[in-house]
């Protein structure tokens, strides 16, 4: 019988589909072997965190098992701002060694330092005590740090007697700050380029920048090489517009408000680009980007009835809503065309602008040359008076700078204003029975208004109130001795506070840790210990549900855990080999929140006691540092959970990281109502 001709033969065919298999199997492991390749790729178009776009080299290994942070960061951090950020910290921050001191729990009993005040840095004991001329770079700042904390302590009592009732700061009155301000280019460019906003801003406030953005300069990017065959030049040209809060203590940047970033070569897209952000304790939030393509006109996606980006010409569209066959019929048959405006990207090179900032009652509006161009919806937890200080920086001539319409009186300045004397905000004395466990907060000497939100908040948790659970601050001095001062009267009132009398720094924050962990073992009897910060929401009850699920008999390290995650070795947070020398970090807990058992925390005080515990600038990392030594005479159970949040918030979370007072009040109102919800992602 003859065979139609349509018809295929069984076995051609069965040789085709093991062919095209052969090619999906070959497929595959091609990929398996260049996927850290395509990682590469990602982070350079993504802006990943790991990669350190500025100076091309990737700083972070994507395949280290980080488990705090998904593959590509949604945090977006570009490899341009990273330039500009790193200008005003060149120097990696440094976490040195010493030993805290604690201070009577309710202020009043006089504090006294401990004899040893130095533990291991670098694995070697100091080799002489009094002679700070030997000491390495990190025990100099701590040597430094506790002289000026005990002289500050000193004037402390002195300040308190004589100068309380002259200070503005104590009594609440309200500082007095003109309406208005102008500054010339050449005073910008002599103070660092940072104005002065002394009352913040206010509904209606404006700021109007007049300059000339410099010609675009070339820098080459040699990861940009491996994408684009070897070509990693880009021509750069881009500055920045930032509103400013105050900085909280020395070595931690200030709160970016308002972060604004036209780059006029554009980034990775290669066109002119407005970005928007904000970063809250050095923590970037999600970008809002402008490219040339307008923004929804969804009534949601509205600030104050402005699109969020504006349209302007961009070569790679092409409106097609009239033909050029259209338009000639148009003209020929009589009908009137209709005037088309298109506006061009507002920064040009060498081109003057004027730039105007205005604050509207729903978020920050840009005007550029009479234009509306962008607009930038508040970010939760910041308030037009913490903006205090207007940073501009980058490839940008400034001619002058005027602020108007700016608010005569800034309340918030004193803390009366959030310390609530209430007697029902007041900590509860250390129970002389056992407790389930002890939290201990950290935080800086001028976060009256994170203290209170945690009183008024979580600290009104049942199991708190009812003693299973005890919670202090751990704070240390600031500069300012006023600060001090209403920092140690907060501490007599309330009686939660430990204050620790060496000069706060941003890099002695581990010190801080190991005086929670003395405090934990010596003052109190708890089970279990947790560090938190005072930005950390604690749903304590489902805390306390954790714990209780591993055996008391067992050690434990509950958190957030990085497995192998790698130091970075370039950029602002780099580890040296001489202080880190393994390729990756001890399994350890974000940051954040924390839990360890007491036997590790005894284990913690024994050994910096006998001055054999070792201190790295990173305090996580010193802490999965320590539990890894403890673990190889006793066995620890690790336990992980998404759930303590190092970014924000998630549904069910256990703790959510940076929540300013507002979002602490708002996630309380929440679990109040029975809802473990989010307020908002910063």
């Amino acid at each position: 019988m003859k065979r139609v001709k349509c018809e295929i033969p069984t076995g051609r065919r069965f040789k085709l589909s093991h062919f095209l298999l052969g090619l999906g199997g070959l497929y595959l492991i091609f990929i398996a072997f260049k996927f850290p390749y395509f990682l590469e790729i990602a982070a350079v178009l993504s802006g990943e965190d790991s990669y350190d776009g500025w100076n091309g080299k990737v700083v972070g290994d994507v395949n280290d098992g980080d488990l705090s942070k998904p593959l590509v960061n949604s945090v977006y951090k570009d490899m341009f701002h990273r330039k500009l950020e790193d200008e005003l910290t060149q120097d990696a921050p440094m976490r040195p060694t010493e030993e805290p001191l604690e201070e009577g729990r309710d202020g009043v009993q006089p504090i006294k330092p401990l004899k040893h005040l130095y533990g291991r840095i670098t694995g070697e004991v100091m080799r002489r005590m009094n002679k700070t001329s030997e000491l390495s770079v990190l025990e100099r700042m701590a040597d430094e740090a506790w002289t000026l904390g005990l002289k500050a302590w000193e004037e402390v009592d002195e300040f308190d007697g004589k100068e309380i009732g002259q200070s503005s700061l104590f009594d609440g009155k309200p500082e007095s700050c003109p309406s208005w301000l102008s500054v010339s280019g050449e005073d910008l460019a002599s103070g660092d380029r940072l104005m002065f906003l002394p009352c913040g801003l206010k509904a209606g406030s404006s700021i109007t920048v007049v300059g000339t953005p410099r010609y675009a300069h070339q820098e080459y990017v040699p990861q940009l090489a491996k994408t684009r065959g070897g070509n990693g030049l880009v021509m750069v040209s881009q500055f920045m517009v930032e509103l400013q809060g105050l900085q909280s203590v020395d070595g931690e940047a200030p709160p970016k408000i308002l972060h604004l970033n036209p780059r006029l070569k554009g980034d990775w897209s290669r066109k002119p680009v407005i970005e928007h952000n904000t970063c809250y304790r050095m923590h970037w939030g999600t970008a809002q980007r402008c490219d040339g393509l307008p923004s929804k006109d969804d009534e949601d996606m509205l600030v104050d009835g402005y699109r969020r980006c504006e349209k302007w010409i961009r070569n790679d569209v092409v409106d097609s809503k009239e033909s050029k066959t259209t338009s000639w019929f148009g003209r020929f048959i009589g009908r009137a065309q209709k005037p088309e405006v298109t506006w061009p990207f507002p920064f040009a090179e060498g081109r003057l602008f004027i730039l105007t900032l205005r604050a509207g009652v729903d978020g920050y509006h840009i005007i550029v040359g009479g234009r509306h161009v962008t607009s930038f919806a508040y970010r939760t937890g910041f308030s037009l008076e913490d903006a205090t200080g207007l940073a501009i920086k980058g490839d940008v001539d400034i001619h002058s700078v005027y602020a108007t319409s700016l608010p005569t009186s800034h309340p918030s300045f004193s803390p009366q204003r959030v310390l609530e004397m209430s007697p029902k905000w007041k900590a509860s004395p250390l129970p002389k029975r056992s407790i389930r466990l002890f939290i201990g907060i950290l935080s800086a000497t001028n976060h009256f208004a994170e203290r209170m939100a945690v009183r008024q908040t979580w600290m009104q948790s049942s199991a708190i109130k009812s003693l299973d659970v005890a919670v202090r601050f751990f704070v240390a001095l600031n500069p300012r001795k006023e600060v001090n001062a209403v920092l140690k009267k907060e501490a007599a009132y309330f009686g939660d506070i430990v204050i620790l009398p060496f000069m706060d720094r941003y890099e002695l924050v581990v010190l801080k840790t190991i005086a929670i962990c003395e405090f934990g073992v010596q003052n109190v009897t708890a089970a279990y210990i947790m560090k938190c910060d005072d930005d950390t929401f604690v749903r304590v009850d489902s805390v306390l549900k954790q714990i209780d699920r591993i055996s008391p008999k067992r050690s434990l390290y509950m958190g957030n855990l990085n497995l192998l995650h790698r130091p970075l070795r370039n950029g602002k947070w780099a580890v040296t080999y001489e202080e880190w020398p393994e390729e990756v970090y001890p399994p350890y807990a974000n940051g954040p929140g924390y839990i360890i058992s007491s036997d590790i925390a005894k284990f913690i005080v024994s050994q910096h006691a006998d001055q054999k515990l070792r201190l790295f600038k990173m305090e996580d990392v010193s802490m999965g540092m320590w539990v890894e030594q403890f673990n190889q005479s006793t066995t620890v159970q690790y336990s992980h959970s998404w759930k303590f949040c190092q970014y924000g918030c998630m549904v069910d979370y256990y703790t959510a990281h940076y929540q300013s007072p507002r979002q602490m009040i708002c996630l309380w109102d929440k679990l109040s109502r029975g809802q473990a919800r989010c307020c908002n992602f910063r």
